[in-house]
């Protein structure tokens, strides 16, 4: 229960931060013998208050953001669902083999989002169409993944909002911690309502994650930009290989 406990507060630190803390809490269920799909959707509910908590520490950068929010926030909710129900009816392989790239893909677009916002940027008025496309689309798949597996989920939502919005990566950040929180939310309906769950890592996840993701909003606003998307690259490599080889 203590271990359980610790590493909750420690995704939830990370969550806040970056994301990819279901990649301490997952595998820890795993260890301790946990069903998969019980560890996956226990993981999933008990995280749900510390992305909350994450984005109540971010409430001054997701100021002016409450309208995008909402459209996005639709979008993600739509996406989990679909990811929700695929991971009760069908087999995770053909899913999960696809999981490390699209993280790489996601380090490589927060690499690149400064030039990539200034060229998206210069764009919008003659293809302002083709890029909300692009952000809608990116935010219900990601929200998909989300509700299927969700580790290193913040990662790619990093990435896909650094690419198409006009943001510094603190307010993206922010952004990020809301709509991880609704889409977690929103499979969580999912899964109460089909799936075996332990309440009792449910509770332990809960509250371990809502102190880190308090303490993890704390110290992530401090990060200067390039810190932020340095660490954001260095977790997502970090969770590809631990998902490819581990």
């Amino acid at each position: 229960m203590l271990a359980i406990f610790a590493v909750g507060a420690a995704a939830g630190a990370v969550n806040a931060i970056v994301g990819s803390g279901s990649l301490i809490t997952f595998p820890t269920l795993l260890a301790f013998g946990f069903p998969a799909v019980v560890a996956n959707v226990s993981n999933n509910i008990g995280l749900v208050p510390g992305n909350l908590s994450a984005a109540f520490g971010y409430r001054r950068e997701l100021a002016g953001q409450r309208s995008r929010l909402l459209r996005l926030g639709a979008v993600a909710s739509a996406g989990s669902l679909a990811g929700a129900i695929l991971l009760l009816s069908l087999s995770p392989r053909a899913f999960t083999l696809i999981v490390p790239g699209l993280i790489l893909i996601a380090c490589v677009l927060v690499l690149l989002q400064p030039r990539l916002s200034t060229w998206v940027a210069a764009r919008q008025d003659r293809r302002a169409g083709t890029a909300r496309a692009g952000l809608v689309g990116g935010v219900f798949l990601s929200a998909a993944y989300g509700g299927y597996f969700g580790a290193a989920q913040g990662v790619l939502v990093i990435g896909i909002l650094g690419t198409f919005l006009g943001e510094n990566l603190q307010r993206i950040n922010g952004a990020k911690n809301m709509l991880v929180a609704i889409v977690n939310a929103s499979a969580a309906v999912v899964f109460i309502a089909f799936a075996h769950v332990s309440w009792l890592v449910v509770l332990l996840i809960a509250v371990g994650s809502t102190i880190g993701g308090l303490l993890g909003a704390r110290f992530g606003r401090r990060l200067p930009p390039i810190a932020l998307r340095v660490f954001v690259v260095i977790i997502g490599v970090i969770s590809a290989v631990k998902l490819i080889f581990f």
